[in-house]
């Protein structure tokens, strides 16, 4: 999960995790929750729980999440165009191609790139069967994309516009879903990571 604060002042959570009540408190300490984005198709099954204990924040999701999940009150659908109330600190930008359906976002002033599953990042993990997993994905020791999960981008001439635009934009540190934060060098390991991509 990632968290930021706006420019207003308010607090932006980005793909939410199970939340204790320690983990609240902290996140309590920071701000009013304002916003809950669920960025893909996949990573929404703690946007629920989350927008239960901020009931006022506004619940973020990619287009056809409330079809899949009716349970789930959406009130914004992601789009390419900013919401007003990020303060124009946040750059949507959706990865077409996939059944992701995911939108990553840059923050402006911090040149962060977020995401959850565009890249992963892993150097290994004390997890017999997750070691298996990240060598026979060709994740272990680099960031990359899942040679298991590439089946996911259905029109890759449209996959690599998007990753092509995204590479334009002005970044350097990308926070991820999935292993250790990327601090600097993030648009070529972003490229290095989509080389399969033709």
């Amino acid at each position: 999960m990632t968290v930021l604060k706006l420019p207003a002042g308010g607090l932006w959570l980005h793909s939410a995790i199970p939340i204790d009540s320690q983990l609240k408190a902290e996140i309590d300490a920071l701000g009013q929750v304002e916003h809950i984005v669920a960025p893909n198709a996949y990573h929404h099954l703690y946007a629920g729980p989350a927008s239960a204990l901020w009931p006022g924040a506004r619940v973020h999701g990619p287009r056809g999440l409330r079809r899949r999940r009716p349970d789930l009150r959406i009130d914004a659908e992601l789009a390419e165009m900013p919401d007003p109330a990020w303060g124009g600190a946040l750059l949507p930008m959706r990865l077409l191609g996939t059944v992701l359906h995911e939108t990553v976002f840059l923050h402006r002033p911090s040149r962060t790139l977020i995401v959850a599953d565009l890249v992963e990042n892993f150097d290994g993990s004390p997890h017999l069967p997750t070691q298996c997993y990240l060598r026979v994905a060709g994740l272990l020791g680099q960031v990359g994309v899942s040679r298991l999960g590439r089946f996911v981008f259905r029109d890759r001439s449209a996959a690599r516009r998007s990753i092509d635009r995204i590479l334009a934009e002005d970044f350097d540190r990308v926070v991820l879903a999935h292993g250790r934060i990327i601090p600097t060098g993030g648009p070529q390991a972003v490229r290095s990571a989509y080389r399969w991509l033709a």
